[in-house]
């Protein structure tokens, strides 16, 4: 019996070595962890149960069957972080350089079904040179597999990837289906071709880095959510994303311990707009005095810029945020901002997060490159996400809100449930100066009346009393008192029912 124990602790002992010392050197010495040493980090101490660690591959092509290391690449099992249970896989770029074979695959497909069963989120650590050309077609196969679960998944579980190496090819595909997508900077990049690929097809030269890198995906392409300067602080801020999400999408988000009165009164909102319209404000000052503690995960902080998405929490409850920004573009919604707000407004939406919505916002940008670019089918993004959410919604207009872009602002028709605004808010068509030379055209040549009319326009518009009036704002509140009125709606809210028609799915924009 002792001998079968070691030979079971040695062949534990092979199998965590993985691609063996001099690999995980190599990976030591471009500052990557091993696969272990991420999960170690990710996961609560001693929590980690492994599954298959012994599988292989079945590969017998171009002298395979003369290299079969136990685990073929990558590391799944489940886990708990902060004490709420998790499903994992990280990739083993030590073995064949975490490439994606058919055994592999089958591996990853395991656990994403138990995440299902069991209801729990599922945390991918990517780090993977692609598809195991040995393989052949079965390789891409187990991709398929691994995006039909993605697809199922989508909705019922929480989804995370996180890019800790190359992701080419195929690769880019799981990860781009999941819910969030970061990065670690200068050693991790995402692309359908490399730029091998791209030299020869289009005669372009470039780096993995422009390609690809981080800096591209979370400045330009929006296909990642963030990026962190080392595998430590990725898997750490994780951790922290992970404490905001619910477990599944039948489950509320968790309420942690607070320490902060929820009616806090904050007397500096009092003088946080400046007399000036059309001089910019941080709304994010806002956001961290609304929330507790001034605790903010902000997603997507370096792109669309113009408008601000993620988790506060109020009460020790979480809520979603999207806020326009009026230092960038002055708040206008444009392709991009609508893009990155709808799908966190549906992200939210799924998993049963409230949403808070802060608006200042003087409408859509105008533009030729806009329109081309389809200005139109992106905003009704934003505008569809807002209108079929259920969930607790609760805005605050502090400023501007004009034309299409105030109804696109969860607006009381898009059933809104709480509706406040500042005695600041000015709801209208248009900006006071447009109007008066729409509506007075014929005096245009005389500047005194147009000052005249527009002052008339500004008094009567330019407040929020005239929606008050109608009923689509439900209160005009003081800015210092916007924690305790926005902690008092949604506690209000918590036993919201609300259903849609049935359908098979909607069919949003795209």
């Amino acid at each position: 019996m002792k001998d079968i124990l070691e030979a079971l602790e040695e062949r534990r002992a092979e199998a965590r070595l993985g691609g063996g010392e001099k690999r995980i050197a190599a990976q030591h010495a471009k500052g990557k962890l091993t696969a272990r040493e991420r999960l170690d980090i990710l996961l609560d101490a001693g929590s980690f149960e492994e599954f298959d660690m012994f599988v292989k591959h079945r590969s017998t092509d171009f002298g395979m069957e003369e290299s079969r290391p136990a685990g073929d690449g990558v590391v799944t099992g489940w886990g708990t972080i902060n004490g709420r249970m998790v499903y994992v896989f990280s990739q083993d770029f030590t073995v064949f350089g975490g490439s994606l074979s058919e055994t592999h695959a089958q591996k990853i497909c395991k656990i994403m079904d138990m995440a299902m069963q069991n209801g729990a989120p599922v945390i991918g650590l990517n780090d993977s040179g692609g598809a195991r050309i040995q393989e052949g077609v079965a390789s891409l196969a187990g991709y398929a597999d691994v995006f039909q679960k993605n697809v199922l998944a989508s909705g019922v579980v929480p989804q995370i990837s996180v890019i800790m190496g190359p992701c080419a090819g195929g690769a880019v595909y799981s990860p781009a289906m999941t819910d969030f997508i970061y990065m670690v900077r200068d050693s991790s990049y995402m692309f359908v071709t490399g730029p091998d690929v791209v030299k020869t097809v289009t005669n372009e030269v470039v780096t993995a880095e422009e390609l690809g890198g981080a800096g591209t995906h979370t400045r330009k392409s929006s296909v990642a959510d963030g990026a962190f300067a080392n595998d430590v602080e990725a898997l750490i801020e994780i951790r922290r994303l992970f404490d905001f999400l619910p477990l599944n999408n039948r489950e509320k988000p968790p309420v942690r311990p607070f320490f902060d009165d929820p009616a806090r009164v904050e007397s500096s909102l009092d003088t946080l707009i400046p007399d000036n319209p059309n001089q910019p404000y941080d709304m994010k000052e806002l956001i961290l005095k609304i929330a507790d503690e001034g605790d903010f995960f902000e997603v997507q902080a370096d792109y669309a810029k113009n408008i601000l998405i993620g988790f506060i929490r109020l009460e020790g409850a979480t809520v979603g945020v999207v806020a326009n920004q009026p230092m960038v573009l002055a708040g206008c919604l444009d392709i991009d901002s609508s893009r990155k707000a709808a799908r966190f407004v549906r992200f939210c939406d799924a998993f049963e997060i409230p949403i808070l919505t802060l608006v200042d916002v003087p409408g859509f940008l105008p533009g030729t490159s806009q329109e081309y670019g389809g200005v139109i089918k992106h905003g009704a993004k934003l505008l569809f996400a807002y209108g079929e959410a259920t969930v607790p919604k609760v805005t605050v207009i502090t400023r501007k809100a004009y034309g299409g872009a105030y109804d696109v602002m969860a607006s009381k028709h898009l059933r809104g449930d709480f509706n406040y605004a500042w005695p600041t808010a000015q709801i209208a068509v248009m900006g006071a100066k447009g109007a008066v030379e729409i509506l007075y055209r014929s005096e245009l040549g005389d500047p005194e009346k147009i000052a005249a009319r527009t002052a008339e326009y500004e008094e009567r518009f330019a407040n929020p009393f005239v929606a008050a009036e109608k009923g689509f704002i439900d209160e005009v509140i003081q800015p210092r008192s916007t924690r305790r009125r926005v902690a008092r709606a949604f506690a209000s809210l918590r036993g919201k029912k609300l259903a849609n028609p049935w359908k098979k799915h909607d069919n949003i924009p795209l």
